[in-house]
């Protein structure tokens, strides 16, 4: 039986989720697994946080001479037990810890603001008087009536 590591298509419409499996190379994609490996989520906005794998296994199942596709490889090439970008991942999983930790309070509210004594206190003298009577009331038509 010849063992491949692939993706096992997860999740629902416009919201996918892998697993990385052993499987045996003849079963359908989504068929059944020799074991779960791990998984990616292209979901999740931290691009280094998206795929987390089980290293050791990962390992032995390429020492008995399991052929990763071309996905898998990349994904064990990064984030497998030697990888590349392991540093960067613990970085990433450590802001997306911090962010599920905040806790959202209200503002408080703002004090009300006094009204400003003065601004009551004019005089007619201090507002001027316009000529064409754009301020006037309007009067009413004895006609209409």
């Amino acid at each position: 039986m010849a063992v491949r590591i692939r993706l096992k298509k997860m999740g629902r419409t416009h919201r996918p989720f892998f697993r990385v499996c052993a499987v045996d190379q003849r079963a359908p994609r989504d068929g059944r697994v020799i074991e779960e490996l791990g998984h990616y989520d292209p979901m999740v906005p931290e691009t280094d946080a998206r795929a987390l794998l089980n290293g050791e296994r990962i390992t032995y199942w390429l020492s008995v001479g399991a052929q990763p596709s071309d996905k898998a490889a990349v994904l064990i090439k990064k984030y497998g037990a030697n990888g590349t970008h392991l540093e960067q991942q613990k970085e990433a999983l450590e802001r997306l810890s911090k962010r599920k930790q905040y806790q959202w309070s209200p503002a408080p509210p703002a004090p009300p603001k006094p009204a400003p004594a003065a601004a009551e206190t004019t005089t007619a003298e201090e507002e001027p008087q316009q000529a064409d009577g754009a301020d006037a009331p309007p009067v009413a038509d004895e006609a209409a009536q």
